[in-house]
């Protein structure tokens, strides 16, 4: 039957984004941890003024609460531009006490696997 359309073309299977690799702390590091993880939400300005940034984390490393990591990354560590909401990262450092008391990761190293898409999701 000349008049049929050709059959549809099968979609090739969507790649799924990569994970940043997991670092690992140094073997004599008593109070090192790892996490990665979705970034949910950006503090791109901190309220101290130092110029770091904190990036919270869908994670199951759980270092700050069950199912998240707050990433705290000093200035010299900064990427440029930031990493964004659905971003990916993965980090590791000393865990000490934030600002208001929680658990978080003192990055001393940091990895990002940005959105395929490029979008950039700012919010206020």
């Amino acid at each position: 039957m000349a008049d049929e359309p050709p059959p549809p073309r099968a979609k090739k299977p969507a790649r799924a984004r990569p994970w940043p690799k997991l670092p690992h702390c140094p073997k004599d590091a008593a109070n090192c941890a790892s996490a990665r993880g979705t970034i949910i939400y950006v503090e791109a300005v901190d309220p101290d003024g130092d110029g770091d940034a904190h990036f919270i984390l869908t994670s199951t490393q759980s270092i700050t609460a069950p199912g998240v990591s707050v990433i705290d990354v000093e200035k010299s560590l900064r990427p440029h531009p930031l990493p964004g909401i659905g971003d990916r990262v993965a980090a590791a450092g000393p865990v000490y006490p934030g600002s208001h008391g929680q658990m978080q990761i003192q990055a001393t190293v940091l990895r990002v696997v940005r959105r395929e898409d490029g979008a950039r999701v700012q919010l206020g």
